[in-house]
């Protein structure tokens, strides 16, 4: 059993790092990195295209300090504000502008053909819900293991 575990652990690791290698042609020359894509892409569907910055490290592949870095040059850029939070004076929202915006479905668009057409390529649409029920199912917390 506990082979078996580690052989699927393997498989996905191995498929999520030849996916993001693939995905990765679609950010070459592009106005954004994939990193500052993610954090767009993940501002596009909050409230108001903004949030709390320790909100936005729960939903991207960075550390907060890592995010924290990130958001300070994508700022620069002019991508996104970031203010104080008026419910809480010690949070910080980051917000997308309209350049980040901008940049986003540029980029989106290019992205998501690339998706699209690598998953539809591969997996058949019964196969595609079971892969996503069981990332779902990995993801949750307190998954019985039996």
């Amino acid at each position: 059993m506990a082979h078996l575990a580690v052989d699927a652990w393997e498989s996905l690791l191995l498929a999520q790092v030849t996916l993001m290698k693939e995905f990765a042609e679609d950010f070459r020359g592009a106005p954004v990195s994939m990193q500052e894509y993610d954090v767009l892409y993940t501002l596009t569907g909050c409230p108001g295209g903004r949030t709390r910055l320790r909100d936005l490290s729960e939903r991207v592949r960075l550390s907060q300090p890592g995010l924290s870095r990130l958001v300070e040059r994508m700022e620069a850029d002019g991508l996104v504000v970031r203010e104080r939070d008026p419910q809480d004076g010690r949070g910080t929202l980051v917000g997308l502008t309209d350049r980040g915006r901008d940049a986003q479905r540029a980029v989106g668009r290019t992205h998501a053909g690339s998706i699209v057409a690598r998953m539809t390529g591969a997996l058949t649409a019964p196969e595609q819900a079971e892969l996503a029920r069981l990332c779902t199912k990995l993801r949750a917390p307190g998954t019985p293991t039996a």
